[in-house]
């Protein structure tokens, strides 16, 4: 697995930019906003109410 829960919107996105659109599927819009940068993937699924494994499979099967 290349993209970890811990990581942050903003890391993930630098790295794989190709994410974004996954992000924006699970309505995560918000990926160039400032808490994005400080946000990890296990935290912003939790407060949007989104399956964190879910997302996680996605973001890993776009950069795989």
């Amino acid at each position: 697995m290349k993209i970890t829960k811990d990581m942050t919107i903003g890391d993930v996105v630098r790295t794989y930019p190709e994410t974004v659109d996954v992000l924006f599927v699970f309505g995560m819009g918000c990926v160039g906003c400032p808490s994005a940068q400080a946000e990890t993937l296990e935290e912003a699924c939790m407060v949007h109410g989104l399956s964190l494994d879910a997302l996680m499979k996605a973001l890993n099967d776009k950069v795989a």
